[in-house]
């Protein structure tokens, strides 16, 4: 992804967790906040140790990345956090696109 589509720094993220709104299910929890400054989504990945080791964590890091790629022209502009729970280790990305897909439609933000 660009960097105009991605939050690193600790700051952005702990505005979007003050300011945001959460939606979650068993997969995961995703943050939503609105940026007045941009008109595109950006994103904010957190996958924790519990969840495997080093290669597991990037592997679901690069699935949910893939998944808002797709998805991105159907989204509303907002930052977007999300965080994966322990069921995601043993999914596939089919799996995880529709668990993704629900939460975001829970959360009324897919156009």
């Amino acid at each position: 992804m660009k960097k105009r589509f991605r939050i690193k720094k600790e700051r952005d993220f702990q505005l979007v967790f003050k300011k945001g709104k959460s939606y979650a299910n068993r997969q995961f929890v995703v943050y939503l906040a609105d940026h007045p400054k941009t008109d595109h989504m950006r994103l904010g990945i957190s996958v924790s140790k519990r969840l495997g080791n080093a290669v597991k964590r990037n592997k679901i890091k690069r699935r949910i990345r893939v998944f808002f790629q797709h998805h991105q022209d159907r989204l509303k502009p907002r930052e977007y956090v999300v965080i994966a729970r322990q069921p995601v280790s043993s999914m596939d990305y089919h799996q995880m696109e529709k668990s993704l897909l629900h939460v975001l439609k829970i959360a009324k933000c897919i156009k």
